[in-house]
C-alpha cells in the first residue's frame, strides 16, 4: 500500500479530533479486559531497522512487564506534533511503568532519512525510543490493529498483548484513565516490571548546549538596524545588531514555560514567527498556542491572544475574544493593513487575523479541512500553513503539507497557487524547477519577497532556497542542492532544513534550522555567509558550557606525499590545543578515515577523547591514500564556559616502500580558538 493510499484511508481519523472518548480504549476496570476476552499478541519489531535513543534495539521480551505505547507518527504532521506534550505528560506520570516507542513512518522522503529524524528527535526533545520505519514495515505489521493514519496509537499490555488502538489526537485524560487502570491491575497480579530499561539512552542528554538551538524564523527591522531570531529550542528571542551581529538583548530566560514579565523572567515554548509594529514585537509562541507581545522600550512581555491551552478544533464564526480563545499552533505572523495581524494557524489549517486595536480574532482563509483547494478565501482548504509574507493586499503563505506556496488575494477574495503542485494532493511533492504546474517543493516553511516583487521560499525538506518570478511564476533553485553546511558561492552553499527567511536591503536572512545558524545571502555578490556573534557569551543560559562556533566546514588540506614502510603499522593523529583547552566531553569528537590503494584499516570511524589517536593499519608496497575527516569539540579546561567546534579534512597521499624507515603515518593539527571576550583566546 503506497503512502498516498495510506493517507486517504486515514484522512477522516486525522481530521476528527478525539474529545475524550477513545473508541477501543473503553475498559474502565483493567480486570474486565482479562476476564475471558481473546488476547492479540503484539508483533515483534522487524530486524534491521534504525533505532534512536537506545544503545540497542528493544524486543518484546525486553518490554515484558511494561505498559507499552506505540506512537505511529511522521515529523512534519501537525497532529503528531500536538501529541508530543501529551506523551511527555504520560512519561512523567508513569516513569517506571510506561515505555513510549515512536514508530516513525515517514510521509516525505526527507523525513525517512535517519540523520534527519535524529535531528527532529532532538528538536522536539524526545527522550523515548524511536524507530525509523521508513519502509512502513512496523506500520504494515500493525495494520490489522487499525494503524492507517498519522498519528495512531497502539497500547501493549505487560503480557505482550495488544490492548487497544486509536487514531487521532488523544487527550491526556483518556490515555491516563486507561493506562492508570492497566498499571493498577497488573500491579495486583505481580506482573508489572518497574525496573529501568538499560537500553534506553536519550541522545538529547549528550547533545551540547548551543548558542542557537534549532532557530525557526528570522525577522529583519531594517530601519531599526535589528535582526530578530526565534531561537526556538532555547525558547527565546535573540535581538542582534543588523550591521555587526552584536547581541543586543535576549527575550526569555531559556526555560520552556508560559509566563509574562521582563526579559529575564518571561518564558516561551518553542516560539516561531514574528512581526513588528512600531516598538512592539509580536511572537507566535507556537507550543504555548498563544500570541505574545514584547514592548521593546519597556522590555516587558505580555500575552495578546490565546490562553496557553491548545484548541481542539478549527474556528467558525467571527470576533472571538483574543485572550479567551484557545489557539492551535500559531506558526508565523505578518502584518497586513492597519491593525490586522495575520496568523498562520498551522494546527487548524487556516489563516486567522488578530485585530490589535479591538482584541478580537477572525478567520481570514480556510475552512479548517486539510486539503489543497483554491477558491474564495473562506471556502479554500489549506494544509498546515507555516510561513507568511504580506505585500499590498496579497498574503503569500507556505502551505507546508501540500508542498506549495499559495497566495490569498485579500482584495479580490481568492486563493491561487504560486509554486508547487496544482493538484488537490498532499502527496505531490519533489524538487523540480520550472513553470507552475511543473515545479515541485517539499514541505516549505518560509516565504518572503523583495522590493521588486520576487518571491523567495525556504524549501525546507529540500534544504534549498527557491526563487519565484511573479511575472511568469517560474520557480528556480536559488541556492542549496542537498542537506549540508557550506558557505561561499550560491551554487556551492548548503543548508539543512531552513525554516524561515526575511529580506532587507539586498540580502536574505535565513534561519538554517538544523545547522543551528543564521545564514545570509548577499544577492548582488551571489555569496552565502554565516552570522557570527562578536559577543556570543551573551547567549549563554545559566552559565552552561555553550557551543558557539558554526558548523561550517573549514575545508580539505592536501598534505605532501608521506613515506612509510610496508608492513603492519599505525596511524597516529595528534591534536595540538593551546594551553588551558581540552577535548569537550559534552559532545563526541569524531574522526573518520577513508583508506584507498595499498592501505587497509579494520575500522574507519573513531571517537576522539584524547589529543592523541592511534589506529592500527596495514601498508602494502605501492601507492596509497587516506582521507581523514575530523569533527572536533573543544573548550576551556577550567571555565568550560564557551566551547567550539572545528570541522576539517586532511587528504594524505602515501608512498609505501619496502625500505622505509617505519610503518607509522603521523598526522597533526593545531587548533586556534576564536578570539572571544571572556575566554583564553579573547581579551
Amino acid at each position: 500500500m503506497n503512502r498516498r493510499t495510506i493517507f486517504l484511508i486515514g484522512l477522516v481519523a486525522l481530521v476528527a479530533i478525539v474529545i475524550g472518548i477513545v473508541v477501543v480504549m473503553q475498559a474502565q476496570d483493567g480486570g474486565e479486559r482479562y476476564a475471558g476476552q481473546p488476547e492479540d499478541a503484539a508483533i515483534p519489531f522487524a530486524a534491521g531497522l534504525d533505532w534512536i535513543n537506545v544503545t540497542e534495539p528493544l524486543t518484546l521480551e525486553d518490554l515484558r512487564g511494561k505498559v507499552v505505547l506505540l506512537d505511529f507518527w511522521t515529523y512534519g504532521c501537525i497532529n503528531c506534533i500536538h501529541m508530543i506534550p501529551t506523551l511527555d505528560q504520560l512519561e512523567a506520570k508513569y516513569p517506571d511503568e510506561l515505555v513510549v516507542i515512536g514508530v516513525h513512518s515517514a510521509k516525505f522522503d526527507n523525513e525517512g532519512q535517519t540523520d534527519n529524524l535524529r535531528q527532529i528527535v532532538q528538536r522536539y526533545e524526545m527522550r523515548h525510543p524511536v524507530i525509523n520505519d521508513n519502509e512502513f514495515t512496523v506500520w504494515g505489521d500493525y495494520g490489522r490493529f487499525g494503524v492507517n493514519a498519522w498519528p495512531t496509537f497502539v497500547l501493549i499490555d505487560p503480557r505482550g498483548n495488544v490492548y487497544a488502538s486509536q487514531a487521532g489526537e488523544v487527550p491526556f485524560e483518556a490515555f491516563d484513565g486507561v493506562i492508570g487502570n492497566m498499571v493498577a491491575y497488573f500491579d495486583t497480579q505481580g506482573e508489572l516490571n518497574r525496573a529501568p530499561l538499560s537500553q534506553i539512552a536519550p541522545e538529547l542528554e549528550s547533545a551540547p548546549p548551543r548558542a542557537l538551538n534549532y532557530p525557526g524564523k528570522v525577522m529583519v527591522d531594517e530601519s531599526g538596524n535589528r535582526l530578530f531570531i526565534a531561537d526556538s529550542v532555547n525558547h527565546r528571542i535573540v535581538i542582534a545588531a543588523l550591521d555587526s551581529y552584536e547581541v543586543l538583548d535576549v527575550i526569555g530566560n531559556g526555560a520552556p514555560g508560559f509566563s509574562e514579565g521582563d526579559y529575564a523572567s518571561a518564558q516561551f515554548y518553542k516560539p516561531q514567527g514574528m512581526a513588528l509594529r512600531g516598538d512592539t514585537l509580536y511572537i507566535a509562541d507556537t507550543f504555548n498556542h498563544a500570541i505574545r507581545a514584547v514592548d521593546l522600550s519597556a522590555q516587558t512581555v505580555t500575552t495578546v491572544a490565546g490562553t496557553g491551552v491548545q484548541g481542539r478544533s478549527f474556528a467558525q464564526g467571527t470576533d472571538f475574544p483574543a485572550l479567551q480563545t484557545d489557539l492551535r499552533s500559531p506558526w508565523d505572523l505578518a502584518f497586513g493593513d492597519g491593525d490586522t495581524l495575520y496568523v498562520a494557524m498551522a494546527g487548524t489549517h487556516q489563516i486567522w487575523e488578530l485585530d490589535i486595536a479591538r482584541g478580537v480574532m477572525n478567520v481570514s482563509v480556510g475552512t479548517g479541512r486539510e486539503a489543497q483547494i483554491n477558491g474564495r478565501l473562506l471556502a479554500s482548504e489549506l494544509a498546515q500553513p507555516s510561513g507568511l509574507y504580506y505585500d499590498e493586499g496579497n498574503l503569500y503563505f507556505a502551505d507546508s503539507e501540500s508542498s506549495t506556496v499559495r497566495m490569498a488575494d485579500i482584495i479580490n477574495n481568492s486563493v491561487i497557487v504560486v509554486s508547487g503542485t496544482l493538484e488537490n494532493s498532499l502527496f505531490d511533492y519533489g524538487v523540480q524547477d520550472g513553470a507552475l504546474g511543473v515545479n515541485r517543493l517539499q514541505h516549505p516553511l518560509g516565504v518572503t519577497g523583495d522590493d521588486n516583487g520576487t518571491i523567495y521560499i525556504a524549501d525546507t525538506y529540500n534544504s534549498r532556497i527557491r526563487v519565484v518570478s511573479q511575472a511568469d511564476l517560474i520557480t528556480e533553485t536559488f541556492s542549496g542542492e542537498s542537506a549540508g553546511y557550506a558557505d561561499g558561492a550560491l551554487a556551492d552553499a548548503r543548508f539543512n532544513e531552513p525554516g524561515g527567511l526575511d529580506y532587507a536591503d539586498g540580502k536574505l536572512y535565513i534561519a538554517d534550522t538544523n545547522n543551528h545558524a543564521v545564514r545570509v545571502i548577499d544577492i548582488a555578490t551571489e555569496t552565502v555567509s554565516t552570522v557570527t556573534f562578536p559577543n556570543p557569551e551573551a547567549l549563554q543560559i545559566d552559565g552552561r558550557a555553550t557551543l558557539i562556533a558554526s558548523n561550517a566546514f573549514a575545508g580539505t588540506e592536501t598534505l605532501d606525499v608521506q613515506e612509510v614502510a610496508a608492513g603492519v603499522g599505525e596511524i597516529v593523529f595528534t591534536l595540538n590545543l593551546p594551553e588551558g583547552y581540552k577535548i569537550n566531553d559534552l559532545a563526541p569528537s569524531l574522526v573518520t578515515y577513508t583508506p584507498a590503494g595499498n592501505l587497509t584499516l579494520d575500522q574507519t570511524e573513531f571517537a576522539l577523547d584524547d589529543t592523541t589517536l592511534t589506529v592500527p593499519a596495514t601498508f602494502s608496497e605501492g601507492d596509497a591514500a587516506l582521507l581523514a575527516a575530523f569533527e572536533l569539540y573543544y573548550c576551556e579546561a577550567v571555565n568550560e564556559s564557551l566551547c567550539f567546534i572545528e570541522r576539517f579534512a586532511l587528504d594524505v597521499p602515501i608512498s609505501v616502500t619496502a625500505d622505509g624507515d617505519a610503518s607509522t603515518l603521523n598526522l597533526a593539527r593545531t587548533v586556534t580558538p576564536p578570539a572571544v571576550a571572556g575566554t583564553l583566546g579573547g581579551f
